[in-house]
């Protein structure tokens, strides 16, 4: 028992991490789509407006961002209700555009900041802090599916509540003695 929770948390945290690995390059390159333009917008078309090229350059990372994530990230996660992932999609990256923006918008009209460069980093900051909510957002809310169909993560809940697969594979010490009940919805022949 103890060594099949210990294989099955090896193997969540060989997935998490992997996961964490695949949204920290989705995120990188998101990050320099969002800066790049941010920037270019800001020293360029938008040059008074350091709040709206954040939120542009913001907008158009995003929705990079969720087909990178949907087709690679989570992939094993995706729901299959495209429109709902999507809609769930945009309101967490709204969240964090609202944090990255803020934090400009806070910057700039809260504390009198008029340096481009400290206003580019305030939003830089924010897209940190943004980051971190948006990993366990995207993971438990928006590509949630279960891994049941990848055998080696297919008792993956079983680990923070009990199944009733795990009656079966538990053996009966011998000054114990338990009578088996067999749950007529679980797979398995007739008891």
């Amino acid at each position: 028992m103890i060594t099949t929770v210990n294989e099955r948390m090896r193997g969540l945290v060989s997935l998490f991490w992997r996961e964490v690995a695949k949204f920290g390059a989705v995120g990188g390159i998101a990050f320099v789509i969002d800066n790049g333009l941010t920037f270019y917008l800001m020293h360029g078309p938008m040059t008074d407006s350091e709040a709206k090229a954040r939120f542009f350059g913001a907008s158009v990372a995003t929705v990079f961002s969720w087909i990178a994530n949907r087709f690679w990230t989570f992939r094993h996660r995706r729901q299959a209700n495209v429109l709902r992932e999507f809609v769930m999609f945009l309101i967490i990256n709204g969240i964090g555009i609202g944090i990255s923006t803020g934090l400009t918008a806070i910057a700039k009209y809260g504390m009198g900041v008029t340096d481009k460069n400290m206003l580019f980093l305030a939003g830089v900051v924010g897209i940190l802090v943004a980051t971190v909510v948006r990993f366990f957002a995207y993971r438990f809310l928006v590509f949630n599916q279960e891994l049941d169909a990848e055998p080696e993560f297919s008792h993956d809940h079983e680990i923070i509540e009990r199944h009733p697969h795990a009656l079966q594979d538990e053996q009966p010490s011998a000054s114990v003695s338990r009578t088996a009940v067999k749950d007529p919805e679980l797979p398995g022949p007739p008891a």
